[in-house]
């Protein structure tokens, strides 16, 4: 499964972790994915997105299951 967001597209970076001796090695930064259940063309269904972009309000949201049966 492809860790990038289904709404924006961000991605793994890469950069490095520096010690205290200034020694460097790679590294990877991660976006925070969350799977969402999301509206697209009417439909609901799940995708990876960032917070970023749920807290930017890209995304709308869709009903869960569970909201159905109350």
């Amino acid at each position: 499964m492809a860790r990038f967001c289904h709404v924006c597209g961000k991605g793994p970076a890469v950069g490095n972790t520096v010690s205290n001796a200034n020694n460097r090695h790679k590294r990877r930064f991660m976006p925070n994915l969350q799977r969402v259940k999301i509206v697209e063309n009417g439909r609901s269904r799940r995708a990876r997105v960032c917070t970023r972009c749920i807290k930017a309000g890209k995304v709308l949201k869709g009903i869960s299951s569970s909201a159905l049966r109350r």
